[in-house]
């Protein structure tokens, strides 16, 4: 109790730059988790809390004083909501707020202050049964290192991070222990909860020993620039060696050092540039943010002193040692986050080293990134868990209650990504009231959920994009897809190919496909986009654009009468004024060379209708050999929505279920030919008519198209 008491003082002792409205550690003994009060705000960092988005309160009662166990379960039990607001991360003062914050946690260091845990609650809508995640320092041994993370974390974990005082000598051994202790003691309290250990550098090496010591639970692991690559880096002997020989009177140059190999501060101090505003008030900007970052240089001087870095390398090359020797026993799913301009180690190197040893893992490389990966400008956390398809609240992910709607700079970051095919394409969408009236825009979608969006998957998919794009910017509406199962394995990355390109399907929503899962979507009034062409259709042969390739028999009328789902037939056609393919499946597969490529590529996914015969068993992908045109237009038609209320007992019958499954696939192909007529009377189909538009109207202005 007396280390209680002790640690408690030396908070209140804190000038904090920004709120940590909740403290809680461990004690010495390992025995006690304990919550108490943080430094109170000082009046002119009253503000800040509402500029990072932090919670305001300034102090607690004594029933919230009281002692509480290490434990996800106190996670506040609100729904997140369609699409989240997000707060714009100004990476300048993230890097201001981390070195205040580190010389503050560390200005006692001379009293050699254990080690222990502290958890920031920055967020009051956490998600219900939220997972424990156990953020794990660097090298700087700063609890900080995700302090631009923490608001949309909080959202979604219950986030606990580990601090160890630049005074601090606790072996690596003794850090292992310290860690294991809090993740058996949150395993025993929630055995069916998963637990994220998040470590960079030093960390990760905390985070593969222990998942090595413990393989019976259940933990996910999350590496950035992992230390593991200690001996093959610039940290070894040779700098040690210097390190040693620098004079005490050089210190402060150790700062400027670390500084610039850690940190690029050119890119923090062009974060907050905005496109959009006069070049002189972006250069003036980014002139203020670089004195702002060069100024904390200094500060940091006073926590990386030359002993304290000797210190920290050595348990670095120790770290590496006993995480290598222990490797080869880690069995946890890992994600690992390798930086392509890491100065201080070979990350992407090591990552592919270690994703090579672990047998569930992932590998995500940020090229123009450096070492410190989460404190970059634009990182985003809970993005790259995301669209790597890698959180979950139990032990196995639910497609469904897991996904994390996209907050509106990762619909922004993914439309972008896609925004050639809106240039390019420039889609028509057009809808159908239940009268039959069709009109232009979405219009006559409903806002209510359930319904089930059935139509056809246009040449590899280049429908997706515009339609979940423009169901969200206009109406709010989430549509989740029914994806193959390619999308969530790891096959790309098996072949050194980059697995990162099916991350915007899972950000945006996509769901495995399986009865289960179209099951729950409906269950919840989800909005559901269903291809039953799938595959055979998104990569059809010569001549075959346009056509459909469904099954003969229903597969997802009962489901949906079961919900009362409404079924909205759509046609899509454009592709083929994008290009027409010279070379097919067919052909690809008479030259040697590409013959096994596609093998390859499709050997060891998993084949859906295996069970079926002719055209729509061909479940292979490939690319096609196409011949670029001068692009055309995108044309999409919604038709009447298809009522199943009531009708569950009737559609029981496989017959009358038949029937509106075969007048579903009609109203598709009567969608395509109605566009398909249409598009001919369009003045603005062609690419030029529609650039010669913009050039003498506003160029926010609706290009206009045929008359519905």
């Amino acid at each position: 109790m007396a280390a209680i008491v002790a640690n408690t003082m030396m908070l209140k002792s804190i000038s904090a730059p920004w709120k940590l409205n909740i403290i809680r550690y461990f004690d010495n003994s390992f025995e006690t988790c304990t919550m108490t009060l943080s430094a109170l705000y000082t009046e002119q960092n009253s503000n800040y809390s509402t500029e990072r988005g932090c919670r305001t309160t300034t102090a607690m009662s004594n029933k919230q004083m009281e002692l509480k166990a290490l434990s996800p379960t106190s996670s506040l039990q609100t729904k997140a909501p369609v699409l989240n607001e997000e707060v714009y991360h100004d990476q300048t003062k993230n890097f201001r707020d981390f070195a205040e914050q580190a010389k503050d946690f560390n200005r006692t260091s001379g009293i050699c202050e254990p080690p222990r845990w502290f958890s920031p609650l920055e967020s009051e809508n956490q998600w219900k049964n939220s997972p424990l995640l156990l953020y794990l320092p660097g090298i700087d041994g700063a609890d900080l290192g995700l302090i631009s993370n923490h608001q949309e974390l909080g959202k979604v974990f219950d986030i606990w991070c580990l601090h160890i005082p630049i005074g601090d000598r606790t072996s690596f051994k003794e850090l292992v222990q310290f860690v294991e202790k809090a993740v058996k003691e949150a395993h025993r309290g929630s055995p069916n909860r998963p637990i994220y250990l998040v470590g960079e550098s030093i960390g990760a090496c905390l985070a593969l020993t222990v998942a090595a010591r413990n393989p019976a639970i259940d933990l996910l692991l999350i590496l950035a620039n992992p230390a593991t690559s200690f001996k093959k880096s610039q940290l070894g002997s040779l700098i040690i060696s210097l390190l040693q020989a620098i004079p005490e009177q050089l210190d402060n140059g150790l700062a400027n050092i670390l500084t610039s190999s850690t940190v690029d501060i050119l890119r923090m101090a062009m974060s907050s540039v905005q496109r959009q505003l006069p070049i002189p008030r972006n250069i003036r900007q980014v002139i203020e943010n670089l004195s702002e970052l060069l100024s904390t240089i200094p500060v940091l001087a006073d926590v990386w002193t030359k002993e304290s870095l000797l210190w920290k390398l050595k348990m670095m090359e120790a770290a590496s040692l006993y995480a290598n020797s222990r490797v080869h026993a880690v069995k946890a799913q890992t994600l690992i986050l390798a930086s392509g301009r890491d100065q201080l180690l070979p990350s992407l190197e090591e990552a592919q080293r270690l994703s090579n040893l672990l047998p569930t893992c992932q590998m995500r490389n940020f090229n123009d990134s450096g070492h410190n990966l989460f404190m970059e400008d634009g990182f985003n956390l809970v993005t790259v868990i995301k669209g790597a398809g890698f959180y979950r609240r139990s032990s196995k992910i639910d497609y469904v209650s897991d996904y994390i709607p996209q907050n509106l700079s990762e619909l922004k970051k993914t439309t972008d990504g896609y925004g050639w095919v809106n240039i390019a394409a420039d889609p028509v969408m057009l809808s159908t009231f239940h009268d039959g009236k069709i009109v232009r825009g979405l219009a006559g979608i409903p806002s209510e959920g359930p319904v089930l969006y059935v139509g056809y998957h246009m040449l590899m998919g280049f429908d997706l994009a515009p339609l979940i794009s423009t169901f969200l910017e206009e109406k709010n509406i989430l549509v989740r897809g029914i994806a193959h199962p390619m999308f969530f394995q790891n096959e790309l990355e098996k072949r050194q190919l980059d697995p990162s390109i099916f991350d915007p399907i899972k950000i945006l929503g996509a769901v495995l496909v399986s009865p289960t899962n179209f099951y729950k979507l409906l269950a919840e009034n989800s909005h559901v986009l269903l291809y039953p062409g799938g595959v055979r259709e998104a990569f059809h042969g010569k001549g075959e654009e346009n056509k459909l390739f469904w099954p003969s028999q229903s597969e997802f009328v009962r489901v949906a009468s079961r919900f009362g789902s409404k079924i909205i037939p759509f046609g899509v056609v454009g592709a083929d004024d994008l290009g027409d393919i010279v070379l097919d499946y067919d052909d690809l597969m008479k030259i040697p060379y590409v013959k096994d490529v596609i093998n390859e590529l499709n050997d060891g996914v998993v084949q859906l209708r295996t069970d079926t015969e002719g055209e729509v068993a061909k479940q292979k992908f490939y690319l096609p050999g196409l011949l670029p045109k001068l692009p055309g237009r995108f044309y999409y038609l919604f038709g009447k929505p298809i009522q199943t209320q009531g009708r569950t007992n009737e559609l029981r019958d496989k017959e009358k279920a038949q029937e509106l499954y075969m007048h579903t696939k009609s109203e598709v192909e009567n969608s395509i030919k109605y566009l398909k007529e249409k598009r001919e009377t369009d003045p603005y189909r062609s690419l030029l008519s529609r650039l010669l538009y913009q050039a003498t109207h506003d160029s926010n202005a609706e290009i206009p198209t045929f008359e519905p």
